[in-house]
């Protein structure tokens, strides 16, 4: 079996169906188990930290972990880093056998810091009979030390190991996400997958192809494609009489309120993209009108004056969602100077569907839980799309891009 610890709602495991295996997944909380339930993936609901390994010796072909990363987290209070001697300890002492934990624990600031030394406890065990075949370890970039002390006790044991960090948008995700990864094999070289887009497009040569422009959020959405018929919305409402950026009435996320309109890109020939409300474009005018106004869209990752923004035709910032979870929104920006008679769209939330989407989820992943139990579980979610990168070598098999669903 392949094993999977703090296995969320599936990044791995939707990753390993893309390349036809499955894993068994532990995972203590219930909404990401109901996710997983729902999506058919094999789960035990349990504590990482308590669940005994013997029950697995023999089995494991691979083993997967991605501890939790609140205590490491810049969007936390980074406790990890205060815990982090304790921490190295603690793999230090399981991978010679000692279960020191329990001292350990009642040193550490918080409590989750050392849940990213559990793997150590399962690989020491597994070790005894041989097993696993390969690991496949993802945290926050600071726990990159944390991966090289691993790395020198894997290799002690006959492993090939490499470390580093890798962006998830050099992978197609339609997100820079930086990760800490580790990944080790008995039977092959380990090293990371070659990437296969960049910020810049590189065009074929003699030293091998060349990677495609990073996938941006309008793609992965959906938005700005001519493929079908585009509905419009009525006019009227606006400020003056003009046509409302969103229709009244009952709150609507942005891409309810795409889905009313055609996106496409401003007069100024960049590449943003647009939307419009009342009726389809014609690029070719420049006119600043109620009748014939642009907005340019962006997402903003919370509401602090730091905020990562992007624009819409580039790829998200990292997705994180802690205890106020949906601050993520889409903010309008106009193309051209705003009539008086126009209104400003307010920002818009972004919903979990969106987020699932950016972290290369299909648009229909089943979700399970209310909003904020769903963006926890996105947030904290490895990009199945960047996990299949980092399986496929080991499990050889080839991966199809094209079973990732981009547009929602």
């Amino acid at each position: 079996m392949i094993l999977d610890l703090f296995a969320g709602p599936g990044g791995w495991s939707h990753a390993l169906s893309v390349l036809g295996a499955r894993d068994v997944g532990l995972e203590w909380d219930t909404w990401a188990c109901k996710t997983r339930a729902r999506a058919g993936q094999l789960t035990i609901q349990t504590d990482v930290a308590r669940y005994p390994v013997w029950i697995f010796s023999g089995r494991v072909l691979g083993l997967i972990a991605s501890p939790p990363c609140q205590a490491w987290s810049m969007a936390g209070k980074r406790l990890g880093l205060v815990d982090q001697l304790l921490v190295h300890q603690a793999v230090t002492d399981l991978a010679a056998g000692r279960d020191t934990r329990e001292q350990l624990l009642s040193a550490c600031a918080d409590p989750r810091s050392l849940l990213a030394a559990e793997p150590m406890r399962y690989l020491h065990a597994l070790n005894a009979v041989g097993e696993p075949e390969w690991v496949a370890m993802e945290e926050v970039p600071d726990v990159l030390p944390l991966w090289k002390q691993y790395a020198a006790v894997l290799r002690t044991w006959g492993f090939s190991v490499w470390t580093g960090i890798l962006n998830a948008a050099d992978y197609g995700v339609p997100q820079t996400r930086r990760r800490a990864i580790l990944l080790a094999s008995r039977v092959r070289t380990a090293e990371p997958p070659p990437p296969t887009h960049a910020q810049v497009a590189e065009p074929e040569s003699l030293f091998g192809p060349g990677r495609a422009r990073w996938v941006s959020m309008a793609e992965a959405l959906g938005w700005g494609r001519t493929d079908g018929p585009v509905p419009t919305v009525c006019a009227g409402g606006g400020p003056g009489g003009g046509p409302e950026p969103f229709p009244s009435g009952a709150r609507k996320t942005l891409t309810d309120a795409r889905a009313r309109g055609t996106w496409t890109p401003h007069p100024a020939g960049a590449a943003r993209h647009s939307r419009r409300t009342d009726q389809p474009v014609d690029c070719s005018t420049q006119t600043s009108t109620a009748e014939a106004h642009r907005w340019a869209w962006s997402l903003r990752s919370n509401n602090q004056a730091n905020a990562t923004v992007r624009r819409v035709d580039e790829p998200a910032g990292t997705l994180f969602f802690g205890h106020r979870a949906n601050e993520c929104t889409w903010v309008a920006e106009p193309a051209a100077p705003v009539p008086l008679n126009v209104a400003v769209p307010e920002p818009i939330r972004i919903t979990a569907r969106e987020a699932g989407v950016l972290q290369s989820f299909p648009v229909d992943y089943p979700w399970q839980g209310n909003k904020g139990q769903q963006f926890s579980q996105i947030g904290n979610a490895v990009p199945p799309r960047l996990a299949a990168h980092l399986l496929a070598p080991h499990l050889n098999v080839p991966l199809n891009t094209d079973d990732f669903t981009l547009a929602a």
